[in-house]
């Protein structure tokens, strides 16, 4: 009976390029994620932030997490379908968040064009609305076509 178990051998210089990557990657990923959260506040009516940490809005807190679910997806197909050589695909996750980004933006703006009424009006509303579920909804699938696309 043999025990004997076979690690292989070890690279250094590889882990450590691969750790650098990593914390490069999540630092971009990071900033697309707070570019998206700054459009989407821009585009609602008062602060997001504040609406959803501290006020509590329902209605703000379901499009601020369509939207983030949505960016996520975008971000780590980003990452995914980026270059495997780290400078280039640094490039490449920077310049396909930003367009996942904007994708996602124009379909919150064409949302509150195409449906009745004005739905940025109901971020404000201490009570939920079957409209921002809507919405978030949308901007989560409309972020995984997104995603798709990237790949």
């Amino acid at each position: 009976m043999n025990l004997a178990v076979e690690f292989g051998t070890i690279h250094g210089s590889n882990l450590a390029q691969n750790a650098v990557a990593i914390v490069l990657y999540f630092a971009i990923g990071v900033a697309i994620l707070g570019l998206g959260f700054v459009l989407i506040d821009i585009l609602t009516p008062g602060n997001l932030r504040r609406q959803v940490f501290q006020e509590h809005r329902p209605n703000a807190v379901a499009v601020a997490v369509g939207m983030h679910l949505a960016l996520a997806i975008v971000v780590a197909s980003s990452i995914f379908a980026s270059s495997s050589g780290l400078a280039q695909g640094l490039l490449d996750t920077v310049v396909y968040g930003v367009i996942g980004v904007l994708l996602q933006v124009a379909t919150l703006i064409v949302l509150e064009v195409a449906s009745p009424g004005r739905a940025r009006d109901l971020i404000k509303s201490p009570t939920l609305h079957p409209s921002a579920v809507a919405v978030a909804v949308t901007l989560f699938a409309v972020g995984i076509v997104n995603a798709a696309a990237i790949s």
